[in-house]
């Protein structure tokens, strides 16, 4: 398993937070001079493989893509990296975002969803071990991209999505590329596809708070499920297998998805309070196979168990690379019409930290708001910090927007150059009075 946690096939939409398309955020302008020269496109109708020009345009992007943030970060399925350098992402993302369609990032696509980053749908993909005779189940069709994505290394693939409008516009682009061993559906991924039942592999790209039931009964004997099981903001990546009838669960990856809705949403138990937003895991104590718990999307850094100046654990940040994502976030609710402010207090140790290439690629702890609309408002933190220190204690009182609903934690060098040890991050809640 990579060294890495993540969001997923439809995170939720700051999975990894976006900015505008004119300041790409943090840790991802891998290839920012390469954007420079491109023109935003329309998609067609028509074979995506007969457009010479086109395919020539993004090819360079898409294979830098693989090779930097899939090759890199631990995929090694050859069969998945040979088909994501051939899928067009760009035409499965609004048209407004095409030039940043190969970031290793999430994109919104209409109605308060999003595309999964490239990794996410790598490693989902990896972990089913496709097979060239598997029919696969998708919950979630999103954009299309990961139907397209295995369209290539399957069978067949079923897909169901529930928001009638994405349903639609995922089903056109799939057939304008021929895409043809993918049949879409829009309904309750939560009850599956029974007629079509089984099925070898199922890949779920919103999160229930357990297994639907449904899916279980149409896994086959023998099969695979990838699935993002938990609370809201407190979820990760299980592998089912099924065997004997009974299902076989292996924790993996932390990660953040919008939740599963439908029938799924009316049987969950557990809902986040957002007038009073917890940080989990600050000490980074709790650890399943060395990865921090509560963490997701973790690049560029280590889980260390010596050298902590609280507790038994600190993380260590460590990139020689301008631009290069290395940091780690975490999400919660947050009512801005209940809370004024957080008080974000950590301890931080230095070795020649320095910025990147932009001048916002810096080490730096970030939070990220949100509206009701998922629509990100100003970007407050604590740092950031530069040179040569030993441990030391850093705080600071960041006022919350009245408009925020929700909000991301980024921790990391954020696309900067050092070393950066973290431990012992606090967060204090203040009620607007």
């Amino acid at each position: 398993m990579p060294p890495q946690t993540e969001l997923g096939s439809r995170p939720s939409y700051p999975g990894v937070v976006r900015r505008p398309a004119s300041a790409p955020h943090w840790g991802h302008r891998l290839t920012l001079v390469l954007f420079a020269s491109l023109g935003l496109m329309e998609i067609g109708s028509g074979n995506v493989w007969g457009q010479t020009k086109e395919k020539d345009k993004y090819a360079p992007l898409r294979d830098k893509m693989v090779t930097v943030c899939l090759e890199r970060e631990g995929i090694q399925n050859q069969r998945v990296l040979d088909w994501m350098r051939q899928v067009p992402r760009h035409l499965f993302v609004p048209a407004n975002l095409r030039h940043a369609a190969y970031f290793d990032q999430a994109l919104p696509i209409g109605q308060k969803q999003t595309i999964s980053p490239p990794y996410i749908v790598a490693y989902m993909t990896e972990s089913l071990d496709p097979q060239p005779e598997d029919r696969v189940l998708e919950i979630g069709t999103g954009s299309g991209y990961q139907a397209a994505v295995l369209s290539g290394l399957v069978k067949d693939v079923y897909t169901i999505e529930i928001v009638e409008p994405l349903g639609k516009t995922a089903a056109k682009v799939l057939t304008d590329l021929k895409y043809e061993n993918v049949h879409t559906r829009i309904g309750d991924g939560y009850l599956g596809w029974p007629e079509a039942a089984p099925f070898d592999k199922i890949i779920v790209t919103c999160s229930p708070e357990d297994i639907p039931q449904p899916l279980v009964d149409q896994l086959r004997e023998g099969g695979r499920m990838i699935i993002p099981i938990g609370e809201r903001y407190d979820q990760a990546f299980y592998l089912l297998e099924k065997k004997g009838g009974q299902l076989e669960r292996r924790k993996l990856l932390p990660v953040l998805f919008v939740p599963m809705t439908g029938d799924s949403e009316a049987q969950r138990k557990i809902q986040p309070d957002p007038g009073k937003p917890q940080l989990r895991n600050g000490g980074f104590e709790l650890a399943n196979d060395g990865i921090a718990e509560n963490w997701y999307y973790q690049r560029g850094l280590t889980r260390q168990t010596e050298g902590a100046v609280e507790g038994e654990a600190c993380v260590v940040f460590e990139n020689d690379e301008p631009g290069r994502g290395t940091q780690m976030l975490q999400g919660m609710a947050v009512d801005g019409s209940k809370i004024s402010g957080l008080n974000f207090s950590l301890r931080v140790r230095g070795r020649d930290l320095r910025s990147g290439t932009h001048a916002d690629e810096r080490p730096a702890l970030r939070i990220h708001f949100y509206d009701a609309d998922r629509k990100e408002l100003p970007i407050d933190g604590v740092g950031p910090w530069e040179g040569t220190f030993d441990w030391k204690r850093v705080s600071k009182l960041v006022p919350v927007p009245s408009r925020a609903r929700e909000a991301i934690l980024r921790i990391g060098l954020n696309g900067g150059l050092g070393e950066l040890a973290v431990d012992d991050v606090q967060m204090k809640v203040l009620p607007r009075q």
